[in-house]
Protein backbone atom coordinates (compact mmCIF):
# COMPACT_ATOMS: atom_id res chain seq x y z
CA UNK A 1 0.00 0.00 0.00
CA UNK A 2 1.23 3.50 -0.84
CA UNK A 3 0.51 6.02 1.97
CA UNK A 4 0.10 8.89 -0.48
CA UNK A 5 -0.14 9.61 -4.18
CA UNK A 6 3.24 11.38 -4.23
CA UNK A 7 5.14 8.54 -2.57
CA UNK A 8 3.37 5.96 -4.75
CA UNK A 9 4.39 7.77 -7.93
CA UNK A 10 7.97 8.08 -6.67
CA UNK A 11 8.07 4.35 -5.89
CA UNK A 12 6.65 3.40 -9.28
CA UNK A 13 9.11 5.65 -11.10
CA UNK A 14 12.11 4.07 -9.44
CA UNK A 15 11.09 0.43 -9.93
CA UNK A 16 13.38 -1.74 -12.00
CA UNK A 17 12.27 -5.15 -13.25
CA UNK A 18 14.48 -8.04 -12.04
CA UNK A 19 15.33 -9.12 -15.59
CA UNK A 20 16.36 -5.55 -16.52
CA UNK A 21 18.64 -5.37 -13.48
CA UNK A 22 20.36 -8.54 -14.71
CA UNK A 23 20.68 -7.45 -18.35
CA UNK A 24 22.02 -3.95 -17.63
CA UNK A 25 24.00 -4.79 -14.50
CA UNK A 26 27.30 -4.13 -16.27
CA UNK A 27 26.30 -1.08 -18.33
CA UNK A 28 29.03 1.57 -18.39
CA UNK A 29 27.63 5.04 -19.07
CA UNK A 30 30.03 7.03 -16.91
CA UNK A 31 27.34 8.20 -14.50
CA UNK A 32 25.32 6.06 -12.08
CA UNK A 33 22.30 8.28 -12.62
CA UNK A 34 22.38 7.50 -16.35
CA UNK A 35 22.79 3.80 -15.61
CA UNK A 36 19.75 3.83 -13.35
CA UNK A 37 17.74 5.84 -15.86
CA UNK A 38 18.56 3.29 -18.56
CA UNK A 39 17.18 0.52 -16.32
CA UNK A 40 14.04 2.50 -15.50
CA UNK A 41 13.34 3.27 -19.17
CA UNK A 42 13.82 -0.34 -20.24
CA UNK A 43 11.48 -1.50 -17.46
CA UNK A 44 8.86 0.98 -18.67
CA UNK A 45 9.30 -0.07 -22.31
CA UNK A 46 8.94 -3.74 -21.39
CA UNK A 47 5.71 -3.13 -19.49
CA UNK A 48 4.10 -1.44 -22.51
CA UNK A 49 5.91 -2.72 -25.62
CA UNK A 50 3.55 -1.06 -28.13
CA UNK A 51 3.44 2.34 -26.37
CA UNK A 52 5.09 5.56 -27.49
CA UNK A 53 7.79 7.04 -25.28
CA UNK A 54 5.35 9.40 -23.47
CA UNK A 55 2.80 6.60 -23.02
CA UNK A 56 5.39 4.15 -21.69
CA UNK A 57 6.97 6.63 -19.28
CA UNK A 58 3.66 8.00 -17.98
CA UNK A 59 4.65 10.75 -15.55
CA UNK A 60 5.86 14.08 -16.97
CA UNK A 61 9.10 13.87 -15.01
CA UNK A 62 9.85 10.42 -16.42
CA UNK A 63 9.00 11.56 -19.95
CA UNK A 64 11.44 14.48 -19.74
CA UNK A 65 14.10 12.24 -18.21
CA UNK A 66 13.70 9.70 -21.04
CA UNK A 67 14.07 12.31 -23.78
CA UNK A 68 17.09 13.81 -22.01
CA UNK A 69 18.61 10.32 -21.87
CA UNK A 70 18.10 9.68 -25.59
CA UNK A 71 19.43 13.16 -26.42
CA UNK A 72 22.55 12.69 -24.27
CA UNK A 73 25.64 12.48 -26.50
CA UNK A 74 27.57 10.66 -23.78
CA UNK A 75 25.21 7.66 -23.98
CA UNK A 76 26.79 5.30 -26.50
CA UNK A 77 24.30 2.78 -27.97
CA UNK A 78 27.15 0.25 -28.07
CA UNK A 79 27.55 0.46 -24.29
CA UNK A 80 23.88 -0.40 -23.79
CA UNK A 81 24.27 -3.40 -26.08
CA UNK A 82 27.57 -4.45 -24.51
CA UNK A 83 25.98 -4.95 -21.08
CA UNK A 84 23.29 -7.20 -22.55
CA UNK A 85 25.83 -9.04 -24.71
CA UNK A 86 27.95 -9.78 -21.63
CA UNK A 87 24.89 -11.31 -19.95
CA UNK A 88 24.24 -13.26 -23.17
CA UNK A 89 27.77 -14.69 -23.18
CA UNK A 90 27.38 -15.81 -19.56
CA UNK A 91 24.25 -17.73 -20.56
CA UNK A 92 26.06 -19.25 -23.54
CA UNK A 93 28.86 -20.69 -21.43
CA UNK A 94 26.74 -23.57 -20.13
CA UNK A 95 25.82 -24.79 -23.63
CA UNK A 96 28.02 -27.13 -25.72
CA UNK A 97 26.73 -25.63 -29.00
CA UNK A 98 25.32 -22.17 -29.74
CA UNK A 99 23.72 -21.06 -33.01
CA UNK A 100 24.45 -17.38 -33.70
CA UNK A 101 21.99 -16.45 -36.44
CA UNK A 102 22.46 -13.19 -38.32
CA UNK A 103 20.14 -11.26 -40.61
CA UNK A 104 19.28 -7.76 -41.82
CA UNK A 105 16.02 -5.86 -41.57
CA UNK A 106 15.13 -2.34 -42.74
CA UNK A 107 13.36 0.25 -40.62
CA UNK A 108 11.15 2.61 -42.59
CA UNK A 109 11.06 6.21 -41.37
CA UNK A 110 9.77 7.77 -44.58
CA UNK A 111 7.03 9.52 -42.62
CA UNK A 112 9.72 11.26 -40.56
CA UNK A 113 11.86 12.76 -43.39
CA UNK A 114 13.22 15.54 -41.16
CA UNK A 115 15.06 13.06 -38.94
CA UNK A 116 18.74 13.77 -39.44
CA UNK A 117 20.88 10.98 -40.90
CA UNK A 118 18.33 8.72 -42.60
CA UNK A 119 19.24 7.02 -45.87
CA UNK A 120 17.58 5.09 -48.72
CA UNK A 121 16.31 1.59 -47.92
CA UNK A 122 14.96 0.84 -51.40
CA UNK A 123 15.67 1.82 -54.99
CA UNK A 124 13.67 5.00 -54.49
CA UNK A 125 16.44 7.02 -52.91
CA UNK A 126 14.36 10.15 -52.36
CA UNK A 127 11.17 8.78 -50.82
CA UNK A 128 11.84 5.53 -48.93
CA UNK A 129 14.13 6.49 -46.08
CA UNK A 130 15.23 4.67 -42.95
CA UNK A 131 17.93 2.56 -41.35
CA UNK A 132 19.36 -0.90 -41.95
CA UNK A 133 19.73 -3.10 -38.86
CA UNK A 134 21.86 -6.26 -38.88
CA UNK A 135 21.40 -8.39 -35.76
CA UNK A 136 23.13 -11.52 -34.45
CA UNK A 137 21.00 -13.59 -32.08
CA UNK A 138 22.45 -16.38 -29.92
CA UNK A 139 20.24 -19.49 -29.70
CA UNK A 140 20.49 -22.69 -27.71
CA UNK A 141 19.92 -25.83 -29.80
CA UNK A 142 16.46 -26.03 -28.23
CA UNK A 143 15.62 -22.71 -29.88
CA UNK A 144 15.77 -20.71 -26.65
CA UNK A 145 17.02 -17.18 -27.50
CA UNK A 146 19.90 -16.36 -25.16
CA UNK A 147 20.43 -12.78 -26.31
CA UNK A 148 22.02 -10.49 -28.87
CA UNK A 149 25.73 -10.71 -29.61
CA UNK A 150 25.96 -7.96 -32.20
CA UNK A 151 23.81 -5.19 -33.69
CA UNK A 152 24.97 -3.05 -36.59
CA UNK A 153 22.97 0.00 -37.67
CA UNK A 154 23.74 1.59 -41.03
CA UNK A 155 22.39 4.55 -42.94
CA UNK A 156 23.10 4.76 -46.66
CA UNK A 157 24.44 7.99 -48.10
CA UNK A 158 21.76 9.48 -50.37
CA UNK A 159 24.39 11.33 -52.40
CA UNK A 160 26.18 8.16 -53.53
CA UNK A 161 23.39 5.59 -53.40
CA UNK A 162 22.87 3.89 -56.76
CA UNK A 163 26.11 5.10 -58.32
CA UNK A 164 27.68 1.61 -58.33
CA UNK A 165 24.85 -0.40 -59.82
CA UNK A 166 26.90 -2.36 -62.36
CA UNK A 167 29.03 -5.34 -61.35
CA UNK A 168 32.30 -3.83 -62.60
CA UNK A 169 31.98 -0.77 -60.34
CA UNK A 170 30.97 -2.89 -57.35
CA UNK A 171 33.89 -5.28 -57.82
CA UNK A 172 36.37 -2.40 -57.79
CA UNK A 173 35.37 -1.62 -54.20
CA UNK A 174 37.00 -3.30 -51.25
CA UNK A 175 34.72 -5.43 -49.10
CA UNK A 176 35.06 -2.94 -46.23
CA UNK A 177 33.37 -0.35 -48.49
CA UNK A 178 30.42 -2.63 -49.22
CA UNK A 179 27.35 -3.47 -47.16
CA UNK A 180 28.47 -7.11 -47.31
CA UNK A 181 30.99 -6.28 -44.59
CA UNK A 182 28.16 -6.68 -42.05
CA UNK A 183 28.31 -10.47 -42.39
CA UNK A 184 32.02 -10.51 -41.56
CA UNK A 185 31.48 -8.14 -38.64
CA UNK A 186 28.89 -10.54 -37.21
CA UNK A 187 31.31 -13.45 -37.50
CA UNK A 188 34.04 -11.36 -35.84
CA UNK A 189 31.69 -10.62 -32.93
CA UNK A 190 31.13 -14.38 -32.58
CA UNK A 191 34.87 -15.04 -32.65
CA UNK A 192 35.36 -12.50 -29.89
CA UNK A 193 32.54 -14.05 -27.84
CA UNK A 194 34.05 -17.48 -28.42
CA UNK A 195 37.18 -16.51 -26.49
CA UNK A 196 34.97 -16.27 -23.39
CA UNK A 197 33.24 -19.60 -24.11
CA UNK A 198 36.15 -22.04 -24.48
CA UNK A 199 33.93 -25.11 -23.97
CA UNK A 200 31.28 -23.96 -26.45
CA UNK A 201 31.15 -24.41 -30.22
CA UNK A 202 29.62 -21.32 -31.86
CA UNK A 203 28.00 -21.76 -35.27
CA UNK A 204 27.35 -18.53 -37.16
CA UNK A 205 24.25 -19.11 -39.34
CA UNK A 206 23.43 -16.97 -42.39
CA UNK A 207 21.06 -17.02 -45.34
CA UNK A 208 22.11 -16.73 -48.99
CA UNK A 209 23.32 -13.12 -48.69
CA UNK A 210 26.05 -14.46 -46.44
CA UNK A 211 27.51 -16.69 -49.16
CA UNK A 212 30.65 -14.56 -49.47
CA UNK A 213 34.15 -15.91 -50.13
CA UNK A 214 35.72 -13.60 -47.53
CA UNK A 215 33.31 -14.80 -44.84
CA UNK A 216 34.45 -18.41 -45.28
CA UNK A 217 38.04 -17.24 -45.54
CA UNK A 218 37.74 -15.43 -42.20
CA UNK A 219 36.11 -18.47 -40.54
CA UNK A 220 38.68 -20.93 -41.87
CA UNK A 221 41.50 -18.65 -40.79
CA UNK A 222 40.19 -18.28 -37.25
CA UNK A 223 38.88 -21.71 -36.35
CA UNK A 224 41.35 -22.06 -33.53
CA UNK A 225 39.90 -18.98 -31.83
CA UNK A 226 36.99 -20.13 -29.70
CA UNK A 227 35.74 -22.97 -31.92
CA UNK A 228 33.65 -20.72 -34.18
CA UNK A 229 32.20 -22.19 -37.39
CA UNK A 230 29.92 -21.20 -40.26
CA UNK A 231 26.66 -22.61 -41.61
CA UNK A 232 25.50 -20.67 -44.68
CA UNK A 233 22.84 -21.27 -47.29
CA UNK A 234 24.64 -21.28 -50.64
CA UNK A 235 23.73 -18.70 -53.27
CA UNK A 236 26.57 -19.11 -55.80
CA UNK A 237 27.02 -22.14 -58.02
CA UNK A 238 30.76 -22.20 -57.46
CA UNK A 239 33.30 -24.35 -59.25
CA UNK A 240 34.11 -27.64 -57.50
CA UNK A 241 37.72 -28.61 -58.08
CA UNK A 242 37.45 -32.35 -57.47
CA UNK A 243 34.32 -32.87 -59.59
CA UNK A 244 34.01 -33.63 -63.29
CA UNK A 245 30.67 -31.83 -63.05
CA UNK A 246 32.62 -28.62 -62.32
CA UNK A 247 29.78 -26.77 -60.56
CA UNK A 248 28.40 -27.16 -57.03
CA UNK A 249 24.72 -27.69 -57.93
CA UNK A 250 25.20 -30.72 -60.22
CA UNK A 251 27.97 -32.02 -57.97
CA UNK A 252 25.61 -32.15 -54.99
CA UNK A 253 22.78 -33.62 -57.05
CA UNK A 254 25.12 -36.43 -58.12
CA UNK A 255 25.85 -37.51 -54.54
CA UNK A 256 23.96 -40.59 -53.26
CA UNK A 257 20.83 -40.00 -51.17
CA UNK A 258 21.95 -40.33 -47.55
CA UNK A 259 18.76 -39.85 -45.52
CA UNK A 260 15.23 -38.47 -45.43
CA UNK A 261 14.37 -35.71 -43.01
CA UNK A 262 11.04 -34.17 -41.96
CA UNK A 263 11.04 -30.42 -41.18
CA UNK A 264 8.31 -27.98 -40.24
CA UNK A 265 8.30 -24.98 -42.56
CA UNK A 266 7.12 -21.65 -41.12
CA UNK A 267 3.88 -20.04 -42.16
CA UNK A 268 4.26 -17.59 -45.02
CA UNK A 269 1.97 -15.10 -46.72
CA UNK A 270 -1.05 -17.05 -47.94
CA UNK A 271 0.51 -20.41 -47.03
CA UNK A 272 0.02 -22.41 -43.86
CA UNK A 273 2.79 -24.07 -41.89
CA UNK A 274 3.48 -27.60 -43.12
CA UNK A 275 5.74 -30.61 -42.76
CA UNK A 276 8.13 -31.24 -45.66
CA UNK A 277 9.98 -34.47 -46.43
CA UNK A 278 13.51 -33.69 -47.60
CA UNK A 279 16.08 -35.97 -49.22
CA UNK A 280 19.64 -35.31 -48.02
CA UNK A 281 22.85 -35.51 -50.00
CA UNK A 282 26.20 -34.31 -48.66
CA UNK A 283 29.96 -34.42 -49.06
CA UNK A 284 33.26 -32.60 -48.69
CA UNK A 285 33.93 -30.00 -51.40
CA UNK A 286 36.87 -27.88 -52.53
CA UNK A 287 35.47 -24.67 -53.98
CA UNK A 288 37.51 -22.37 -56.20
CA UNK A 289 37.84 -18.72 -55.32
CA UNK A 290 35.74 -16.30 -57.45
CA UNK A 291 37.16 -15.27 -60.80
CA UNK A 292 38.31 -11.87 -59.59
CA UNK A 293 40.02 -13.51 -56.60
CA UNK A 294 41.74 -16.37 -58.43
CA UNK A 295 44.98 -15.66 -56.58
CA UNK A 296 43.28 -16.62 -53.33
CA UNK A 297 43.23 -20.23 -52.07
CA UNK A 298 40.25 -22.57 -52.58
CA UNK A 299 37.79 -23.18 -49.76
CA UNK A 300 37.78 -26.57 -48.04
CA UNK A 301 34.16 -26.99 -46.91
CA UNK A 302 31.35 -29.49 -46.50
CA UNK A 303 28.10 -29.17 -48.45
CA UNK A 304 24.57 -30.46 -47.83
CA UNK A 305 21.61 -30.52 -50.19
CA UNK A 306 18.09 -30.90 -48.75
CA UNK A 307 15.49 -31.25 -51.50
CA UNK A 308 11.75 -31.84 -51.32
CA UNK A 309 11.10 -34.43 -54.01
CA UNK A 310 7.28 -34.40 -53.94
CA UNK A 311 5.89 -31.04 -52.77
CA UNK A 312 2.13 -30.60 -52.29
CA UNK A 313 0.15 -29.38 -55.29
CA UNK A 314 0.58 -25.67 -55.78
CA UNK A 315 3.55 -25.40 -53.42
CA UNK A 316 7.12 -24.70 -54.47
CA UNK A 317 9.54 -27.48 -53.59
CA UNK A 318 12.00 -26.73 -50.81
CA UNK A 319 15.63 -26.79 -51.92
CA UNK A 320 18.35 -25.82 -49.48
CA UNK A 321 22.03 -26.06 -50.25
CA UNK A 322 24.15 -25.45 -47.18
CA UNK A 323 27.87 -24.85 -46.82
CA UNK A 324 29.65 -25.34 -43.50
CA UNK A 325 33.12 -25.34 -42.01
CA UNK A 326 32.02 -28.17 -39.69
CA UNK A 327 33.11 -31.66 -40.79
CA UNK A 328 30.28 -34.04 -41.75
CA UNK A 329 31.26 -37.62 -40.99
CA UNK A 330 27.87 -39.23 -41.60
CA UNK A 331 24.24 -38.67 -42.55
CA UNK A 332 23.22 -37.93 -38.96
CA UNK A 333 25.61 -34.97 -38.83
CA UNK A 334 24.35 -33.69 -42.19
CA UNK A 335 20.77 -33.99 -40.93
CA UNK A 336 21.73 -32.12 -37.79
CA UNK A 337 23.02 -29.13 -39.80
CA UNK A 338 19.73 -28.88 -41.69
CA UNK A 339 17.87 -28.85 -38.38
CA UNK A 340 20.20 -26.13 -37.14
CA UNK A 341 19.52 -24.05 -40.23
CA UNK A 342 15.78 -24.29 -39.52
CA UNK A 343 16.41 -22.23 -36.38
CA UNK A 344 17.40 -19.26 -38.55
CA UNK A 345 13.77 -18.09 -38.68
CA UNK A 346 14.01 -17.12 -35.02
CA UNK A 347 15.77 -13.90 -35.96
CA UNK A 348 13.01 -13.03 -38.41
CA UNK A 349 10.53 -13.45 -35.56
CA UNK A 350 12.71 -11.16 -33.41
CA UNK A 351 12.64 -8.46 -36.09
CA UNK A 352 8.87 -8.87 -36.41
CA UNK A 353 8.46 -8.32 -32.66
CA UNK A 354 10.75 -5.27 -32.92
CA UNK A 355 8.60 -3.70 -35.65
CA UNK A 356 5.06 -4.83 -34.84
CA UNK A 357 5.36 -5.35 -31.08
CA UNK A 358 7.75 -2.57 -30.06
CA UNK A 359 6.66 -0.19 -32.85
CA UNK A 360 10.25 0.87 -33.51
CA UNK A 361 9.28 2.50 -36.83
CA UNK A 362 6.89 4.83 -35.02
CA UNK A 363 9.58 6.31 -32.76
CA UNK A 364 9.91 10.04 -33.50
CA UNK A 365 13.30 11.54 -32.67
CA UNK A 366 15.34 14.25 -34.35
CA UNK A 367 18.50 12.29 -35.22
CA UNK A 368 19.47 8.75 -36.11
CA UNK A 369 21.84 8.62 -33.12
CA UNK A 370 18.87 9.16 -30.80
CA UNK A 371 16.96 6.50 -32.72
CA UNK A 372 19.87 4.09 -32.22
CA UNK A 373 19.70 4.49 -28.45
CA UNK A 374 15.98 3.68 -28.51
CA UNK A 375 16.58 0.84 -30.98
CA UNK A 376 18.97 -1.04 -28.68
CA UNK A 377 16.46 -0.84 -25.84
CA UNK A 378 13.60 -1.98 -28.07
CA UNK A 379 15.69 -4.87 -29.42
CA UNK A 380 16.41 -6.09 -25.89
CA UNK A 381 12.70 -5.78 -25.02
CA UNK A 382 11.82 -7.72 -28.20
CA UNK A 383 14.32 -10.41 -27.19
CA UNK A 384 12.68 -10.65 -23.77
CA UNK A 385 9.24 -11.18 -25.35
CA UNK A 386 10.63 -13.90 -27.62
CA UNK A 387 12.47 -15.46 -24.68
CA UNK A 388 9.32 -15.61 -22.54
CA UNK A 389 7.51 -17.61 -25.23
CA UNK A 390 10.38 -20.13 -25.37
CA UNK A 391 11.49 -20.32 -21.74
CA UNK A 392 7.94 -20.81 -20.50
CA UNK A 393 7.80 -23.98 -22.62
CA UNK A 394 11.30 -25.30 -22.03
CA UNK A 395 11.72 -24.32 -18.37
CA UNK A 396 8.11 -24.26 -17.15
CA UNK A 397 8.92 -24.50 -13.44
CA UNK A 398 10.97 -21.29 -13.42
CA UNK A 399 9.55 -18.61 -11.14
CA UNK A 400 7.63 -15.69 -12.63
CA UNK A 401 9.31 -13.52 -9.98
CA UNK A 402 12.51 -13.67 -12.03
CA UNK A 403 10.81 -11.94 -14.96
CA UNK A 404 7.99 -9.85 -13.46
CA UNK A 405 7.75 -7.23 -10.75
CA UNK A 406 6.09 -8.44 -7.56
CA UNK A 407 3.03 -6.27 -8.15
CA UNK A 408 2.73 -7.63 -11.71
CA UNK A 409 2.56 -11.29 -10.79
CA UNK A 410 0.33 -10.56 -7.79
CA UNK A 411 -2.16 -8.56 -9.88
CA UNK A 412 -2.03 -11.23 -12.57
CA UNK A 413 -2.80 -13.93 -10.01
CA UNK A 414 -5.73 -12.01 -8.48
CA UNK A 415 -7.17 -11.20 -11.91
CA UNK A 416 -7.05 -14.82 -13.08
CA UNK A 417 -7.74 -16.71 -9.82
CA UNK A 418 -9.95 -14.15 -8.02
CA UNK A 419 -8.01 -14.65 -4.80
CA UNK A 420 -4.81 -13.23 -3.25
CA UNK A 421 -1.52 -14.79 -4.32
CA UNK A 422 0.44 -16.70 -1.71
CA UNK A 423 3.54 -17.35 -3.85
CA UNK A 424 4.73 -16.42 -7.34
CA UNK A 425 3.26 -18.57 -10.13
CA UNK A 426 5.52 -20.55 -12.41
CA UNK A 427 6.73 -18.74 -15.50
CA UNK A 428 4.73 -21.16 -17.66
CA UNK A 429 1.50 -20.31 -15.85
CA UNK A 430 2.23 -16.57 -15.85
CA UNK A 431 2.96 -16.54 -19.60
CA UNK A 432 -0.29 -18.40 -20.34
CA UNK A 433 -2.21 -15.90 -18.22
CA UNK A 434 -0.52 -12.95 -19.93
CA UNK A 435 -1.30 -14.59 -23.27
CA UNK A 436 -4.97 -14.85 -22.26
CA UNK A 437 -4.99 -11.12 -21.51
CA UNK A 438 -3.78 -10.66 -25.09
CA UNK A 439 -6.41 -12.90 -26.70
CA UNK A 440 -4.93 -16.40 -26.27
CA UNK A 441 -7.83 -18.80 -25.67
CA UNK A 442 -5.81 -21.59 -24.08
CA UNK A 443 -7.63 -24.62 -25.45
CA UNK A 444 -5.77 -27.92 -25.66
CA UNK A 445 -5.45 -27.55 -29.41
CA UNK A 446 -4.08 -23.99 -29.18
CA UNK A 447 -0.56 -24.90 -28.10
CA UNK A 448 1.30 -22.18 -26.21
CA UNK A 449 1.07 -18.37 -26.47
CA UNK A 450 3.15 -16.71 -29.18
CA UNK A 451 4.82 -13.29 -29.28
CA UNK A 452 1.78 -11.39 -30.63
CA UNK A 453 -0.65 -12.28 -27.84
CA UNK A 454 2.18 -11.87 -25.34
CA UNK A 455 3.00 -8.26 -26.21
CA UNK A 456 -0.74 -7.46 -26.22
CA UNK A 457 -1.11 -9.17 -22.84
CA UNK A 458 1.82 -7.27 -21.32
CA UNK A 459 0.15 -4.03 -22.33
CA UNK A 460 -3.10 -5.07 -20.66
CA UNK A 461 -1.29 -6.29 -17.55
CA UNK A 462 0.26 -2.85 -17.21
CA UNK A 463 -3.21 -1.28 -17.31
CA UNK A 464 -4.42 -3.67 -14.59
CA UNK A 465 -1.42 -2.86 -12.40
CA UNK A 466 -1.96 0.86 -12.93
CA UNK A 467 -5.62 0.54 -11.91
CA UNK A 468 -4.57 -1.42 -8.81
CA UNK A 469 -2.15 1.37 -7.84
CA UNK A 470 -4.89 4.01 -8.25
CA UNK A 471 -7.32 2.04 -6.12
CA UNK A 472 -4.65 1.75 -3.43
CA UNK A 473 -4.16 5.53 -3.49
CA UNK A 474 -7.93 6.13 -3.23
CA UNK A 475 -8.19 3.63 -0.40
CA UNK A 476 -5.58 5.55 1.61
CA UNK A 477 -7.09 9.01 1.24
Amino acid sequence: MCPSKTSCERSAKSEIAPWVARELAGVELGDKRLQRRAQIIMTQFSQQPTASIPEACGQWGDIKAAYRFFNNDSVEPGHLLAAHSQATIRRMQSHPVILAVQDTTSLNYSTHPQTEGLGPISNNADKTLGLLVHSTLALALSGEPLGLLDVQVRSRDRRHFGQSRNAHQRNKKSLAEKESQRWLDSLRACQQAGRNCPQTTLVNVADREGDIYELFEQALGGQGQGRVHLLVRAQHNRQVRQSTEQKLWPHLAAQPAAATLMVRTPRQAGQAERTAHLTLRFGAVTLSAPTLKEQKPPLQLWAVQAREENPPAGRKAILWRLLTTLPLANAAEAMEKVQWYCQRWQIEVLHKVLKSGCKIEQRQLETTMRLRRVLIMDLIVAWRILLLTKTARQNPEASAADWLLEKEWKVLWVHMKKQPAKAPPTLHQAVRWIGQLGGFIGRKSDGEPGPIVLWRGLQRLHDLVHAWEIFNIVGNT
